[in-house]
């Protein structure tokens, strides 16, 4: 079984996905593979070079160049081209992570941090789609305790399919403007509905 898990950034996704993971799901945490492995691969590191300019670069203690994650997030959350570019030199790389990932261990119960899931078409990967919700401000409010600026938020948030849409077309929607508590319960209900179709 392979959970998508999506919902708005600042809704609580990797919260949720821990949560499943604690129940015997193994996890995917896109992010962390994004950061981890792609953008260090250094063909990764030239093209964002080649396309933004040094400026989204820095130098590690190595002496090596290394992307620079916030100076390359102002460049393309400013820019829709540029976003979208970017988005086809990283979501390749990360998809082919994830298939060797699912691949490793096919009888395994999966949840995969998917945030551009219904973006990018990738609803029919998954046996079930959990959308986490939460509302405007709380989204806001989470992501300024992150240091992301309301400006910067903004920007991503509105490059997202609307929350309602998400919604809409998910499996299941767990709500997450309450207390971790109220979540953890919601999730433990719902592993044990999945658990139990098999």
């Amino acid at each position: 079984m392979v959970l998508g898990i999506t919902g708005g950034m600042g809704c609580g996704k990797s919260t949720a996905a821990r949560m499943f993971e604690e129940l015997g799901f193994r996890r995917i945490d896109s992010d962390a593979l994004v950061r981890d492995r792609v953008l260090v691969m250094r063909e990764v590191v030239a093209q964002a070079k080649r396309r933004f300019g040094a400026g989204v670069l820095a130098v590690d203690a190595a002496g090596c160049e290394r992307i620079d994650r916030a100076a390359l997030a102002k460049v393309i959350f400013a820019d829709e081209a540029k976003r979208l570019e970017w988005e086809d030199v990283v979501l390749p790389r990360l998809y082919v992570l994830w298939r060797e990932l699912l691949d490793g261990d096919p009888q395994a119960r999966w949840v995969v941090e998917a945030p551009l899931l219904y973006e990018k078409g990738l609803e029919k990967g998954f046996d079930f789609v959990v959308c986490v919700a939460s509302s405007s401000a709380t989204q806001f409010a989470r992501l300024a305790g992150r240091g992301v600026s309301h400006t910067l938020a903004g920007q991503r948030i509105s490059k997202q399919l609307p929350l309602a849409q998400k919604i809409e077309k998910s499996d299941f929607v767990l709500s997450n403007d309450g207390s971790t508590d109220f979540l953890r319960e919601q999730i433990i209900h719902l592993a044990a509905r999945l658990v139990a179709r098999g």
